[in-house]
């Protein structure tokens, strides 16, 4: 197994992979979710979450929080990506078409997108401070 530096780490994180984003919660383990999630090297990362959801219940600025990335076949790979909250605002119908076409694609993810109600959903962004990664196709 073998680590990868930090712009490993980066452009990993910028590959399209289901994350699982972790979020604290008092007296109990931490929330734990698969998300759809944005991320470029160098800048913040962002997921968008139900207004209503346990995590938005949950998420405020400075909140800190986990996203682990991974590949889905053998030999794995993974990041995790650890920091605060930066904001937490009301998502906005590109914000959406964003990431829906990310993971579906263009005409699905506009599909998608046009079936989600405006009002519904919160962005949030994050700022990563602290990287875990391992590379287990490196021997």
């Amino acid at each position: 197994m073998t680590a990868l530096n930090q712009q490993e780490k980066e452009a990993f994180l910028s590959e399209l992979h289901v994350g699982v984003l972790a979020v604290p919660q008092d007296g109990r383990g931490p929330l734990t979710a698969p998300i759809w999630y944005c991320y470029a090297p160098g800048e913040s990362l962002w997921v968008m979450i139900g207004r209503d959801s346990r995590k938005a219940g949950l998420l405020e600025v400075g909140t800190r929080v986990s996203l682990c990335a991974q590949t889905e076949d053998p030999p794995y790979s993974y990041v995790t990506a650890e920091g605060p909250v930066e904001s937490v605002r009301p998502g906005t119908d590109a914000d959406i078409l964003e990431l829906a076409t990310r993971y579906l694609g263009e005409k699905d993810g506009k599909a998608y997108a046009e079936t989600m109600p405006t009002g519904t959903s919160l962005t949030v962004t994050i700022r990563p401070e602290t990287w875990l990664a391992v590379d287990y196709s490196r021997r």
